[in-house]
């Protein structure tokens, strides 16, 4: 963890230049493609003079990406995320040098050209540069998964200076672990970046926004349940959209390397009926938040809605280079300006802002990312509860109606499974001590093959039923109770066929085998297992005496465990009627012999009493 902490200041201090260096680089393709000059500084595309001729820049663009992808690396496809979560669980964290180049110059040529789309995600797969500096090292592969989640987290938060938001994202996203090892080197590179982006870019929020100071309403919260539902349901529709066009795409005749350029040209055609859904689109996010939008509020809506929506989700589905954060965010905020003539009013941008966070949990799961993220764009904490409930409204619809988010889908296609929940691991929970066998049949340390034929006698007397018992390993102990040597059943028929049966037994076993403590928990267990390929353990107490047996059926009480805690329903306490009526039930349910009503914890229960069991 120390030197993964030490690395991460580096990881954090890199994604923070890179980060800068891609946003110069959208800026310099935005000025070349709509205004024919080269310029590093922040410009809106939707203000070019340049008439219907721009519809073809973004067909530009896809073609250039699509020649990238094809000649350069086919990973630099679409929005980044899923990318970096197969690199984590698919790739051993490893990503290679080329697409850490490739990506901000695709990225830049595709957003630059007109592209609907954010700059987060191939930030934030830019920003995992932290897998090639632990690739330089040697480190194991969950180790160079914590540096590239880093890196991603640093990318994320220098570009949007939402620290805490970047290391919720790796949580809820990225890491598939909470341990001391991957969570203190992601929140050193996350805080790292965010103070060199200051020094870079300034400490100012992103958007601003008129803080909330007064108190909610009493219809506050009531009514970010129904934004969260209206969020929900259009981050389904975004999601279902581009999952459509994947599938439409798939199903031309054509090579894929032209496909981002049939996706920018609808990508044009959308520019010349709304030019303002040309590029990031921050500006726009902006007068949401504001509240300028009031005068042209529905054409804003049906700008946002429909004309954003189409060409976000027809260009990322034809595998274009981009980011699906920013996209969300102007088209969340188009549901809010839309519910905000109909909620009560909480201040100006108020319900721009929770439905773009809320629409941003829906889709890619991570309701806590999202809400914690508007609050640091806006630093406007005083919308806290409502965004809070919104996300979590539009998380709970949408994994109740889809399978897979937007960020697992992809790799659903490519045979991967990812699940949505994370939990601990029962095995993590079970003691060895609690579930041993420590009824066991052990011989003396002087026991002789003579021994071992007597027990080879009963077994065959037994038959199958002897044969079929659980017991595989033999332990020889000595006066004190500790393990002298210790014979698996096949060195037991082995001795028992020897022709010297008064030879000491011991010597025909294992005399430094692995044991196990009772203190061992069963995951610990399960992982000796899966590297010895043994199944069998002696459990051994602190003061080195035998205390019981192991074994692999053992390791399923605590699945079994699990699946009665999850499954098992019983109630625990039943109402309590006056005059004591539930105690003269109770008391002639016990003295029944026959027809018992219920268990007797349920009847102790009633009564009000301990059960105590003789």
């Amino acid at each position: 963890m120390l030197l993964l902490s030490v690395l991460a200041v580096v990881v954090g201090t890199a994604s923070a230049g890179l980060s800068w260096l891609l946003l110069r680089l959208i800026f310099l393709a935005t000025n070349l493609f709509y205004f024919h000059r080269v310029r590093f500084t922040s410009v809106d595309p939707s203000t070019h003079t340049l008439g219907w001729t721009a519809v073809f820049l973004p067909v530009i663009g896809g073609l250039l990406v699509g020649v990238l992808a094809r000649y350069g690396s086919d990973r630099i496809r679409g929005h980044g995320m899923p990318e970096t979560i197969e690199a984590v669980l698919m790739r051993g964290a490893k990503i290679s040098p080329k697409i850490t180049l490739l990506r901000p110059v695709a990225t830049a040529i595709a957003i630059g050209s007109g592209g609907p789309f954010g700059a987060e995600g191939p930030i934030i797969m830019t920003g995992a540069a932290g897998s090639l500096m632990a690739q330089l090292w040697k480190m194991t592969d969950a180790e160079r998964s914590v540096m590239l989640v880093a890196g991603a987290a640093a990318g994320m938060s220098a570009t949007f200076l939402a620290p805490l938001a970047a290391i919720l994202l790796a949580v809820e996203l990225l890491l598939f672990e909470w341990r001391p090892r991957s969570l203190v080197p992601v929140a050193i590179a996350s805080v790292t970046a965010a103070a060199v982006r200051r020094l870079l870019l300034g400490s100012d929020s992103v958007f601003t926004m008129t803080p909330m100071m007064g108190q909610l309403s009493p219809q506050a919260l009531p009514a970010a349940v129904l934004a969260g539902l209206c969020a929900g349901l259009m981050a389904l529709l975004l999601t279902r959209g581009v999952h459509f066009f994947e599938a439409m795409f798939e199903k031309l005749p054509i090579h894929w390397m032209w496909w981002p350029a049939i996706g920018g040209l609808g990508i044009g055609l959308g520019g010349l009926v709304y030019p303002q859904a040309l590029g990031v689109g921050y500006p726009l996010i902006q007068k949401m938040l504001t509240g300028g939008v009031d005068g042209t509020t529905w054409g804003v809506v049906f700008g946002v809605l429909v004309v954003k929506s189409l060409m976000w989700t027809e260009s990322l589905g034809s595998g274009t280079s981009g980011g699906i954060l920013a996209p969300q965010l102007m088209i969340g905020g188009g549901v809010g300006v839309a519910l905000a003539h109909f909620l009560p009013a909480m201040g100006p941008g108020a319900w721009p802002l929770v439905c773009m966070a809320a629409v941003l949990a829906g889709s890619i799961g991570a309701p806590l990312t999202a809400a914690v993220m508007a609050v640091e764009l806006t630093r406007n904490s005083g919308l806290l509860l409502p965004l809070l409930l919104a996300c979590v409204t539009a998380y709970g619809l949408s994994v109740l109606v889809q399978k897979r988010s937007i960020l697992t889908e992809r790799l659903a296609k490519r045979g991967y499974h990812l699940s949505r929940e994370y939990g601990v691991d029962p095995l993590e929970t079970v003691l060895v001590a609690q579930a041993m066998h420590t009824s066991v049949f052990a011989l003396a340390h002087t026991a002789t093959r003579r021994d071992a034929a007597e027990w080879l006698h009963k077994m065959e007397e037994r038959g199958p039923e002897g044969w079929g018992h659980w017991q595989r390993l033999y332990p020889l102990l000595d006066d004190d109770g500790r393990i002298v040597s210790v014979l698996t059943r096949s060195q037991m028929v082995a001795a028992a066929r020897q022709l010297d049966l008064d030879a000491a037994l011991a010597g025909d076993g294992s005399v430094g085998s692995v044991v196990v403590s009772p203190g061992d928990t069963l995951r610990s267990v399960a992982s000796l297992m899966a590297e010895s390929k043994l199944t069998h353990y002696p459990v051994v107490n602190g003061d080195g005496r035998f205390a019981g047996i192991m074994t692999i059926e053992d390791l399923l009480a605590g699945r079994s465990r699990q699946s009665l805690r999850e499954g098992a329903r019983e109630r625990v306490l039943r109402p309590r009627w006056p005059f004591s009526a539930a105690r003269v039930r109770a008391a002639s349910t016990v003295t029944a012999t026959d027809g018992l009503v219920g268990s007797e914890e349920e009847i102790a229960a009633l009564d009000g009493e301990p059960l105590v069991r003789r």
